[in-house]
């Protein structure tokens, strides 16, 4: 799940191409464990599956603990989404195909379609039959049989089959976006055996998380609307869908609604009843965050998560505040380990040096744009999954030790793995820290980068050219410092600005020096997101999350290691040793890190607290007040 940064630091969303070539990149996923079949006792139909522990809801759950069934439906939700999936863009959007990599779609389009089974935002690693009824896992625990509910209908009417099911998996794993289509590569076939019975194949190699994603979010798309219709095209044509919304008045790159559809098939199923209240939900689109600010103090936009501190900090000071009209309020973040870091693109030769990315992290001073621009709101993050237990700390303690031999007796281990878990110092904090440009400069010269009348060059006469990518006028006053400090030790840096859809295009397909990208991973990460951003086999597959091009058989030998866990503690102490290497590596470069959600609404909507602690979809949870928007004249 992509999510924004300061001022939407943008990522990869969550993105592709050329499944075959992955084959070789993924030898190290053989031989993975099952699902535990203590937990998941095979043989018999099963209401849930979790990877590791119990299901905390029992068969015939009436709804989940964080759903409101009382609360009342009706009203708009016009919102900025703070998240996003697959090709999906907060800025601007030319196709409703949101499964491919192709174009940018609008997000929220994953709310029009259901999927087999859903997972439990309270949850770390549970999921539970929705559109089918039960799963059935064979002896070998390579075989999912999916009976589906005889009332699950197509937003026509029509029955959802077997055969949508088959269709869905088999286009998904062959032109699917790279989110979806990398995970696949362990389903050997999706097959209808009648028309409510859907078994998926797998070829012994899946871990028993991934099935866990792959069973929970996949769309099933209808095979009878795609079959005249090229699945890969970008079009504006509304898909025939099954959840509980529908795409309704929407205009290309200016706004988009879903409308909730009043008799849809599920809505008294323990999976959905207490969700999804309003019954509109309009997403507008802006370039620049400064006039989506501006629609927001309007109250054209009624819910607003701030990533740009010094704005909520400065100017959240406008009469609604003042009136109490608008709720200004820290939520906590989720449970969830989080990363946002800068991608340094090793396809580009002069970036492959780990030496020469460590130079460039350096003359980024942290705790003077902290002070000065940010205004104290963030901590220094030196993980890729910061906030969770999987951000490693101090030596190796025994099991990461242990696994760590064990590996190291097969692959070549990085320096420093034994030591304290690698964390960049900090700078004095005055923009101007001579120690670390000294520590830079001499990286750069042990990288072979010699000062020629004040520029850099290598052996060949080639300057060091660096790029900063980004997509919004918001980050030049934060990167611009980081430009000049560049730039006084010879490294020809500077920013490029493109528009949003540029942007997206030039990150899908590796086109860039250095961009950034911020996300929240999995409450328990599995092996196949882990190979989509890290893996070997994922470098060249255009629209992976993998922008540093990292192929390190040591990270994949890792990454099988998650995989092949067997209980949260070998899980863990196998994510914390993947910490430990990939910042050794420095082909991310972390950047900061926030524990709070920072939001503006307008003073209309009831929830439910505490919120969920593994996901928080506002647009599915909260609803109208109508006693508070009759008071603000939004009834």
């Amino acid at each position: 799940m992509v999510r924004g940064g300061e001022g939407r630091c943008d990522p990869v969303r969550f993105g592709r191409r050329e499944f075959l070539a992955l084959a070789g990149g993924f030898a190290s996923s053989a031989a993975l464990p099952k699902l535990s079949l203590a937990e998941n006792p095979p043989g018999r139909p099963l209401h849930g599956l979790s990877a590791f522990g119990d299901l905390g809801y029992e068969a015939g759950f009436s709804h989940f603990r964080y759903a409101s069934p009382d609360a009342p439906k009706g009203g708009t939700f016009n919102f900025q989404p703070s998240y996003w999936f697959f090709n999906q863009n907060t800025q601007t959007f030319n196709t409703l195909n949101s499964f491919v990599r192709r174009g940018d779609a609008p997000p929220r389009m994953e709310n029009c379609f259901d999927s087999l089974m859903v997972t439990a935002w309270d949850e770390p690693d549970a999921i539970y039959a929705h559109l089918a009824e039960s799963v059935t896992i064979s002896a070998d625990g390579n075989r999912f049989t999916f009976r589906l509910r005889p009332e699950a209908r197509w937003h026509d009417g029509s029955p959802i089959t077997a055969a949508d099911v088959a269709f869905s998996y088999r286009t998904l794993k062959k032109d699917g976006h790279p989110q979806l289509l990398l995970p696949l590569r362990v389903l050997e076939d999706a097959v209808a055996e009648d028309d409510r019975t859907a078994i998926l194949i797998f070829d012994g190699t899946q871990s028993a998380q991934a099935i866990l994603t792959i069973a929970a979010t996949y769309p099933i798309l209808s095979s009878e609307w795609y079959e005249p219709r090229d699945f890969l095209a970008s079009t504006l044509e509304p898909p025939l869908a099954s959840g509980p919304y529908r795409v309704g008045r929407f205009s290309a790159g200016s706004f988009t609604e879903y409308e909730r559809v009043e008799n849809y098939w599920a809505k008294d199923l323990g999976t959905v009843r207490g969700l999804d209240h309003f019954d509109t939900i309009r997403i507008e689109f802006y370039q620049e965050r400064q006039a989506g600010f501006e629609a927001f103090k309007k109250g054209n936009i009624t819910w607003r998560e701030e990533f740009t501190s010094k704005s909520w900090v400065t100017e959240y000071d406008f009469p609604a505040i003042a009136e109490k009209k608008v709720v200004k309020r820290l939520f906590d973040d989720e449970a969830r380990p989080s990363m946002q870091a800068m991608a340094l693109n090793q396809r580009r030769e002069r970036f492959r040096d780990r030496r020469v990315r460590d130079a460039i992290s350096r003359c980024f001073d942290f705790e003077w744009t902290n002070r000065n621009l940010f205004y104290e709101a963030y901590q220094k993050s030196h993980s890729l999954f910061s906030g969770s237990p999987y951000e490693t700390a101090g030596p190796p303690v025994a099991l990461e030790r242990a696994l760590i031999e064990r590996l190291g007796a097969a692959h070549e281990l990085p320096e420093g793995i034994y030591d304290d878990a690698y964390q960049e110092a900090p700078s004095d904090g005055s923009g101007r820290d001579r120690t670390r440009r000294r520590t830079a400069i001499g990286l750069l010269n042990a990288a072979g980068w010699s000062n020629d009348n004040g520029t850099l060059r290598n052996a060949s006469g080639d300057t060091l050219d660096l790029e900063i990518l980004i997509r919004s006028s918001v980050f030049e006053r934060v990167y611009n410092p980081w430009v000049t400090t560049m730039r006084s030790i010879g490294i020809n840096a500077s920013l490029r600005l493109v528009d949003p859809a540029q942007y997206q295009a030039r990150t899908a397909s590796f086109d860039f020096d250095m961009a950034g990208y911020a996300l929240n991973w999995e409450a328990t990460p599995v092996n196949s997101g882990l190979e989509n951003a890290f893996g070997s086999g994922s470098a060249d597959v255009e629209g992976s999350r993998n922008w540093p091009g990292t192929a390190d058989p040591l990270v994949d030998a890792i990454i099988h290691e998650v995989g092949a866990a067997a209980n949260r503690e070998d899980h863990r102490t196998a994510m914390r040793v993947l910490d430990r290497v990939l910042r050794l590596r420095r082909d991310w470069i972390p950047s900061w890190t926030s524990a709070n959600h920072r939001v503006a609404y307008w003073d209309m909507f009831g929830f439910k607290e505490p919120k969920p602690d593994y996901f928080w979809p506002v647009e599915r949870l909260w609803w109208v007040d109508q006693e508070k928007a009759t008071t603000l004249g939004k009834a």
